[in-house]
């Protein structure tokens, strides 16, 4: 199974669902996580999240550079990338552009070819227009990373409320 991407909104159960797939490959597993401790709160959900792992996995903190730490993964490897919203966000932040995010999207889903496993990521498109320029943009960055995921994964699934909904293509 090339790898599967799991959209969704706070809470929807894209983590569970990640580390159930993850988990029921057989394979050994690669935790590539992108989240940083900015503050107390995300220090303990970081914890929590790294607690919840079995300790047999492998675990990459790859803030900024999941291409590399994709690339410097075994090919037999199941590979859990959590989540492209943080790693957007950190790239934003780091004050890269839409065309730069775009083009690093574009290399990390070129080096996923072929390879197992699963990507999470947040779905932010279904509210109201954000009323400041960064959000904005972090929007739409963020919808055109999805949108490039989307369109080379296997399989595109919506969490909502714990659930699973296929995302059919259209052609």
């Amino acid at each position: 199974m090339p790898f599967v991407l799991l959209l969704g909104g706070a809470r929807s159960g894209k983590s569970a669902t990640a580390a159930r797939l993850a988990s029921d490959s057989g394979s050994p597993v690669t935790f590539i996580a992108t989240a940083q401790a900015g503050d107390d709160e995300m220090a303990e959900r970081i914890a929590r999240h790294r607690e919840a792992r079995p300790p047999a996995w492998h675990t990459v903190e790859a803030p900024l550079d999941v291409l590399g730490a994709v690339q410097a993964t075994s090919s037999g490897d199941f590979l859990l990338i959590d989540c492209l919203t943080l790693w957007v966000s950190n790239l934003l932040g780091e004050g890269a552009g839409a065309t730069q995010i775009d083009a690093a999207a574009a290399a990390v889903v070129e080096a996923l070819e072929g390879r197992r496993g699963v990507v999470v990521t947040n779905e932010v498109g279904m509210g109201i227009v954000p009323v400041n320029e960064l959000a904005r943009q972090f929007r739409d960055v963020l919808g055109s990373v999805n949108a490039r995921f989307a369109a080379a994964a296997e399989r595109a699934l919506l969490m909502v409320a714990g659930r699973a909904i296929n995302l059919a293509a259209v052609n």
